[in-house]
């Protein structure tokens, strides 16, 4: 288990933008931060001098390192890479050639074609890959999703998951890729694996050409249960909640509100009269929660996948079955609404 001091500094990040700075803050307090790669020297060298600060109250040196420098540098056992999305496939590629473990931000890649390649270079590699599906290590989810498996629901029949917000806007990753990862990996937690047998889905772009900036999609899987995703960065209000309906209860999780109503049980369930069926409800009741910072969580079980050399739970399955899902997404487009016309 991981603690917040961490002796042996054998991480490196890649990627110092508005993301990354923050891994940056958390590998660091964790004392785990050697180095630091982007593309901006300046950059990285202003987020080094920041990291270096949050170690415990005291300072350390982060160094600011080429590509090379972190490939070819045998202490450094683990590569986070935070990098826009087009550029994962080949430096998480370059990484494990290399014989480092990996932590990759999502989504993974921006194609099932380079996912897999990615998934068949940590095989040959004998390494590990981490995706920064963070929801994973939210305290609430993890909460939610023991209460399910504990029965506390009933029998779970709907899953919906609402991403919205005014969020920032890529010239080349869609919001589905942006946003619905977060989600799939929390689908496929609940859902153990199981992947749905349909999925209809609606984009629609309206800022850049080619971009989605609307998602809506619906799933159904075998065993009857079924889900449903909305996303959109073009919202005016952040809502980012998680709903899991039973027969007997529903759980919401939503991350906007304080940690002491972050999770919330509604006893509700079907009663049947002779005319039509009504839905009985009880008293919501809140669920407590220890306030912890998802992130920092997230960078702990990167720590722990690189000190025991086992796989962390956003593994590269879960990353396989979120970009499968992405794209059986895409492609089973029912709809795709545009305001520019087909050229």
């Amino acid at each position: 288990m991981i603690t917040d001091i961490h002796i042996t500094r054998n991480v490196a990040l890649i990627g110092a933008g508005l993301w990354g700075r923050h891994i940056a803050r958390n590998l660091a307090g964790l004392g785990a931060l050697k180095g630091i790669c982007d593309h901006s020297h300046e950059q990285a060298a202003q987020i080094a001098a920041s990291s270096g600060e949050a170690y415990s109250g005291d300072t350390y040196p982060v160094a600011v390192l080429s590509l090379d420098d972190i490939l070819a540098d045998p202490d450094i056992a683990g590569v986070a890479i935070a990098t826009p999305a087009p550029s994962h496939h080949d430096i998480a590629i370059k990484a494990l050639a290399a014989g480092k473990h990996i932590y990759v931000e999502k989504p993974l890649a921006l194609s099932l074609a380079e996912a897999t390649a990615i998934a068949d270079a940590a095989s040959a590699a004998g390494k590990h890959v981490m995706l920064g599906h963070l929801l994973r290590y939210h305290a609430a989810f993890i909460a939610l999703d023991a209460a399910v498996a504990a029965g506390q629901i009933g029998a779970l029949t709907h899953i919906r998951a609402s991403r919205l917000a005014p969020g920032r806007i890529r010239a080349t990753e869609s919001a589905l890729y942006d946003l619905c990862p977060h989600d799939l990996a929390m689908i496929h937690r609940l859902m153990r694996g199981a992947e749905p047998t349909h999925i209809s889905c609606q984009m629609i772009c309206h800022i850049t050409p080619g971009v989605d900036d609307i998602v809506t999609a619906d799933m159904g899987f075998a065993n009857g249960v079924s889900a449903s995703i909305q996303a959109n960065w073009m919202n005016p209000v952040k809502v980012h909640n998680l709903t899991v309906i039973g027969d007997e209860a529903a759980l919401v999780f939503d991350d906007t509100k304080p940690w002491e109503a972050k999770l919330t049980r509604y006893p509700m369930r079907i009663i049947r009269h002779d005319s039509a069926p009504d839905l009985e409800r009880g008293e919501a009741v809140p669920i407590p929660i220890t306030a912890s910072e998802p992130l920092k969580d997230e960078m702990r079980a990167f720590l722990t996948m690189i000190e025991t050399n086992t796989p962390p739970p956003s593994d590269i399955a879960e990353a396989l079955y979120v970009q499968r899902l992405l794209e059986r997404m895409e492609n089973s487009t029912a709809q795709h609404l545009s305001r520019f016309k087909e050229s």
